[in-house]
């Protein structure tokens, strides 16, 4: 109800009252949909503030207002330092105008997702605050107020259509009315009700309610009253407050709920994607079956052969098997059983990274049921941090992430542009440089500290990173170039993150983050 008809009749009223022997002296926009005006009486300033976003159209007062020195633009300079004549609230019309010296009048249009604020020149609409709302130009501030018959013979005329003979009642007002019984109610005791609400919201107070969950501002006491005001201005300017912090909360809640279900559906994609590689993996036992048929005949077999057939031990089926030629029997089955015992370790490591996922999901979806409790916006930001990226923002300044293993400083670069200040101008080159093999991925960088060998288990750990910063994130195990720094150069010409490696060591590792 916060731009109700009755509402801005008593706001109208104050604000002719507090705008005598001020004269308007800026008037500028640096927000889409956010008009600010400001008038001054020698001594003091008062700010109107017009919020016309589509989703949400408010008028607040604030006591001060900054201007940004940049992404600014001044409106209506034909009314700069004109003095406030009166303000009038047109009869049963959402609109109220300041007048102006020089016949200059505003209009505030409070129409919902129509509102507007209108320069006239006597009854000529001359600009526009919101210029898509052409039919705006149209208005004549003589034909804005609107009549209401109140007497009992039209109520009684228009019984089936009440709200469209007290249009200014609104939404909220008839909502009040049904949860009283008015619609099973006499004829005589609808009449005394209709009086009773228009008196009572000619004479309101003003309330803060919370109706399901939404903030609401009215002017009658339904729902769950959050606070309670006698003055309009502060009414609204708390209403404007309230609403914007829950704006904030529902807005970063939304965001943070986003990113939860975003997290839970790719999760569920990579256990499908590798439970289905497992399952191919556990129901394959060739490598095993080739090397223990290749024993089994190896007198049959002799070095130079690069394939056999030979019977199942479990059926009458033929199996064949290619073999490497320059490897004896015994050789060709020793790398059948090396495959075999490596698709064990691929199978655990499947299995490991499921139950690592299915953990990730359990523990985002524990977040997505605690954010509904969160009811703060502090809260939330130090709740669900990690979930927001909050850190990651405090190192934005640099161009790769911070870990450390075992002493050992590891620098993760953030994206192409990155990867070349990171290895260009952060990287000593003594340093150690790795990176995915063959796809697009992250520079890695460990730090050289004078006088140590860099430790296995810490080049592992770099990889490791460096794996799954890359295309290969989703893989059971991946390739990555370790070499020192000073083998890696770039080339003129080549774009952002391309590099040429002239000398490199391979290792194979798990991506892990």
């Amino acid at each position: 109800m916060h731009n109700n008809y009755y509402f801005l009749t008593q706001l109208s009223n104050q604000l002719g009252q507090l705008l005598k022997g001020f004269t308007l002296v800026s008037c500028f926009s640096q927000n889409k949909d956010e008009l600010i005006i400001e008038f001054h009486d020698g001594n003091t300033s008062f700010f109107i503030k017009a919020v016309l976003e589509s989703a949400f159209c408010c008028l607040c007062f604030p006591n001060a207002f900054n201007r940004a020195k940049k992404n600014s633009i001044d409106l209506f300079n034909n009314v700069l330092m004109k003095k406030v004549l009166g303000v009038y609230q047109y009869k049963n019309e959402r609109s109220f105008s300041i007048g102006l010296q020089d016949s200059y009048s505003l209009l505030f249009k409070m129409h919902g997702n129509r509102s507007n604020v209108v320069l006239f020149e006597g009854e000529l609409a001359t600009e526009l605050f919101r210029n898509y709302q052409v039919a705006d130009k149209d208005l004549k501030l003589s034909q804005l107020d609107r009549a209401i018959d109140w007497s009992r013979p039209a109520f009684e005329q228009h019984k089936e259509k009440l709200s469209s003979l007290y249009f200014t009642f609104g939404k909220w007002a008839w909502q009040w009315l049904e949860e009283k019984g008015f619609k099973i109610h006499s004829s005589e005791t609808q009449w005394e009700e209709i009086n009773q609400l228009k008196t009572t919201l000619e004479n309101p107070t003003y309330y803060i309610v919370d109706e399901n969950g939404i903030l609401v501002f009215s002017l009658l006491p339904f729902g769950e009253i959050v606070k309670t005001f006698s003055d309009p201005i502060s009414a609204i300017n708390e209403f404007y407050f309230s609403h914007s912090v829950t704006g904030t909360l529902n807005l970063e809640k939304a965001i943070i709920r986003k990113k939860l279900n975003d997290q839970i559906k790719a999760g569920n994609n990579y256990i499908h994607k590798n439970q289905t590689k497992l399952d191919s993996l556990v129901n394959d036992h060739h490598y095993q079956l080739w090397a223990d048929l290749i024993m089994a005949h190896m007198h049959e077999m002799k070095t130079g052969m690069e394939s056999i057939q030979l019977n199942s031990f479990y059926d009458t089926t033929l199996v064949e098997i290619k073999l490497r030629k320059e490897l004896n029997p015994q050789k060709n089955a020793e790398v059948f059983y090396r495959k075999a015992r490596n698709k064990q370790i691929e199978i655990a490591k499947l299995k490991e990274s499921i139950m690592q996922k299915e953990a990730e999901i359990e523990k985002w979806k524990n977040s997505l049921k605690a954010l509904e409790s969160i009811s703060d916006v502090k809260e939330l930001r130090k709740g669900m941090g990690a979930v927001t990226g909050q850190k990651e923002n405090q190192e934005k300044s640099l161009p790769y992430f911070y870990f450390e293993h075992k002493g050992f400083k590891i620098w993760v670069g953030k994206n192409a542009e990155a990867n070349d200040q990171l290895t260009l101008k952060h990287a000593h080159k003594d340093d150690l440089w790795l990176h995915a093999k063959d796809v697009a991925g992250s520079h890695v960088i460990v730090k050289y500290q004078a006088g140590k060998p860099f430790p296995k288990d810490v080049i592992e750990r770099a990889a490791q990173l460096a794996a799954y910063n890359s295309k290969r994130k989703n893989e059971t195990l991946c390739p990555v170039t370790v070499t020192p720094k000073k083998f890696v150069r770039k080339r003129k010409g080549d774009p952002a993150g391309a590099v040429v490696v002239e000398r490199e060591d391979v290792i194979l590792v798990e991506p892990k983050p």
